[in-house]
């Protein structure tokens, strides 16, 4: 029997989205649906082989395609959109990294020039096996290989900018887009604040695992087969994305250089600390400068993101965001695995 809650979108060549802000909803949805996306990887699957040089395969600035966006019904500037992960796996039984020129932490950019050249241009293909949920390395220069646990992510979720701004999906800020943490996994509720009506809702950027930092600019990239359960909160405001996960709750920030993205994230999970636990500022900041941890989310893109994140076992018991992340969990658990 058909779900009515579920919406399967499967979306067709050319009708992808490339940017935050500016791209027409593909669909109008309710407070309550479940989308069961698939997800190209960033290269918009053109990076098959060894061979497939990103620079000859690939035309900047199209890369990062987004499913949706999506008019949610209702949504308005002040709100907060929170979008619960059910499930994220991959659609393929490979994947690709790289090294691009003039892109990455430990290169020469566009921005940070110098004499040097770019790094040369490789590709790595990686094996998945889906059903052992692992990803194999296997070494371009020597004859070392690994096989790591996957743990997919999403790299890009995010909403229309506010100020009416377009933005790229290779860019991350206030309106979420390309923040390439690895908290963004299955099983947890990512919040995010409405700036236009309908919210304009998109991801993408399938990871099969990532390292925190995103050093050379490129995760394990791959398609995904993902389901998120979307609900609205309205009149609650969220300045900053944030991540809920049955143990942590985890603020972000976006900006270069990166002090200014952790301090952005420290800001914002004090402030959360503020208004939903009952802390007096100062309490907060000792506090969480104390018991937090600051995962880096990535140190390449056009801005750096961070992560700050406390557990919920040394919080007070009480209920954040309406207490919608246990109500989404619950509802997940109901939904089918999806197919391959």
């Amino acid at each position: 029997m058909t779900d009515p809650r579920v919406l399967t979108v499967r979306p067709e060549p050319g009708t992808y989205a490339w940017t935050f802000g500016g791209a027409p909803p593909i669909a109008r949805i309710a407070p309550g649906t479940v989308p069961d996306l698939f997800t190209e990887d960033c290269f918009a699957g053109r990076v098959r082989s060894e061979k497939d040089l990103v620079s000859q395969v690939c035309e900047f600035p199209y890369l990062n395609p987004q499913t949706g966006s999506f008019h949610i019904e209702g949504a308005q500037p002040g709100d907060t959109v929170a979008v619960h992960f059910a499930s994220v796996e991959p659609a393929r039984d490979r994947a690709a990294s790289t090294t691009v020129p003039l892109f990455g932490a430990l290169t020469s950019t566009h921005t940070t020039a110098s004499l040097q050249p770019p790094l040369p241009e490789t590709v790595w293909i990686w094996e998945l096996d889906r059903d052992r949920r692992t990803a194999r390395f296997a070494a371009r220069y020597s004859e070392f290989t690994a096989e790591l646990p996957m743990d997919p992510l999403h790299g890009t979720v995010g909403v229309a900018p506010a100020g009416l701004e377009v933005r790229s999906a290779l860019v991350p800020d206030a309106h979420g887009g390309n923040m390439d943490t690895p908290e963004m996994r299955a099983g947890v509720t990512c919040y995010l604040g409405v700036n236009v009506e309908g919210a304009l809702l998109s991801l993408g950027d399938g990871h099969a695992r990532q390292g925190e930092g995103e050093t050379c600019g490129v995760a394990v990239e791959c398609a995904m087969r993902t389901v998120v359960v979307v609900e609205l909160l309205k009149g609650v405001a969220t300045p900053w994305p944030r991540i809920e996960s049955d143990t942590h709750v985890i603020s972000t920030g976006s900006a270069r250089p990166l002090e200014d993205a952790f301090r952005i994230s420290q800001l914002d999970l004090v402030r959360w600390l503020v208004r939903d636990y009952g802390f007096g500022e100062l309490d907060a900041y000792q506090f969480a400068t104390k018991t937090g941890e600051s995962p880096l989310a990535n140190v390449c893109d056009t801005n750096c993101t961070c992560a700050a994140k406390l557990r919920k076992e040394w919080l007070p018991a009480r209920e954040t965001h309406r207490g919608v992340h246990a109500r989404l969990r619950e509802i997940a658990a109901t939904l089918p695995r999806p197919g391959r």
